[in-house]
């Protein structure tokens, strides 16, 4: 049985305390926050589960094999560091730390102690991803020739971190888990709307070296909240509307005729022909429980994790990258491909 410590009890830490609670093989054992209120809360719900306002008192619990941390992005690499050097296995919310060399050093620190290093990034464990992950592999979609998202809503701007780390990071993760091609330059223009607030809307476009090309829009003053995804390949089209009750992806059979007798032949006039959509079945199993359940297997089983510090560490390369551009008014960032760790962010690109 792996006991396991959740750090941090606001608005993310109760559904990991309650997946962890529903997950075979492992028990909370401890949950931490420093505001009464929240540990009150985290009474009722867990009553037989020990409760600290410190969560070094958590990492000195012999029963803690474990920790999941749920709290603000500024706190994760002094808790998470000083876990792991306690010899705890570690699952991080997203993003992983807020500067490269933290993430960096978080990874280093896991493989010298050979401890599991997860990253939460949930989507990534979705039902919807997974079908699409297998459709994309499986070459049912032809080549992959663009993805493009619209991540919107309309809620309070936060002051700590701008709408690219806030919502561009659930894009920049399923881009990096869905498609084969490599990210090799990034490219963002934003606004933001007060002198001392980080952005709130922005505009990215990702290169990869297959060729394909991924556009996000991201926008935290959106009047309608959007979750949709297209994904476009050579043989068929894919939509993912994560907010669809039902019919989350849909799949659209799609082809294109060059029609008869062209008025010049070096202008072929294209007539395009949509065919049937399917929408395949997926599990309702909740995305963070498939989490959890994996964060588990991976330390009883000392597996790698899908989205392990490697994985974060290049979202977390990717979002400083965008950053850069968008402070250089869009000028493309050019990255180093197939080797995260050593990745320089080197300002020109395409267009520079």
């Amino acid at each position: 049985m792996i006991g396991i410590a959740v750090i941090g009890y606001g608005y993310w830490g109760p559904n990991l305390a309650r997946c962890f609670a529903e997950t075979e093989g492992c028990r909370v054992v401890a949950i931490v926050d420093p505001a009464a209120e929240a540990l009150a809360r985290a009474a009722r719900h867990h009553p037989m589960t020990r409760l600290t306002a410190n969560w070094r008192e958590a990492l000195a619990d012999r029963r803690v094999d474990a920790v999941a941390i749920a709290t603000p992005a500024a706190t994760h690499y002094e808790i998470a560091s000083a876990a792991l050097r306690a010899g705890r296995h570690v699952l991080i919310e997203k993003p992983m730390a807020d500067n490269l060399a933290n993430a960096r050093e978080l990874v280093d620190l896991a493989d010298r102690a050979d401890l599991r290093l997860m990253i939460g990034h949930t989507l990534v464990y979705s039902s919807a991803a997974r079908k699409i992950e297998a459709l994309i592999s499986s070459h049912d979609l032809g080549n992959i020739h663009y993805y493009d998202s619209t991540r919107v809503n309309l809620g309070v701007s936060r002051r700590d971190v701008s709408v690219l780390w806030d919502l561009a990071v659930h894009d920049l993760a399923i881009i990096r888990y869905l498609l084969p091609g490599e990210p090799i330059a990034i490219s963002a223009n934003g606004m933001r709307f007060a002198a001392d607030a980080p952005e709130s809307l922005a505009h990215v476009t990702l290169y990869l070296n297959d060729g394909s090309v991924a556009h996000l829009n991201v926008n935290w003053l959106a009047p309608v909240k959007t979750r949709r995804v297209t994904i476009g390949g050579s043989q068929k089209l894919l939509l993912w509307d994560d907010l669809e009750p039902s019919e989350k992806v849909k799949i659209y059979h799609r082809g294109h005729l060059v029609a008869d007798e062209p008025i010049d032949p070096d202008q072929a006039m294209i007539d395009y022909r949509i065919g049937d959509m399917w929408s395949p079945h997926l599990s309702p199993v909740e995305p963070l429980m498939s989490e959890a359940a994996h964060f588990i297997d991976c330390v009883g089983r000392h597996l790698v994790p899908v989205t392990d510090g490697k994985f974060g560490l290049r979202i977390v390369e990717l979002i400083e990258a965008a950053t850069l551009s968008m402070q250089q008014r869009g000028r493309p960032v050019e990255l180093k491909a197939h080797s995260p760790m050593q990745a320089a962010l080197v300002s020109g690109g395409r267009n520079g």
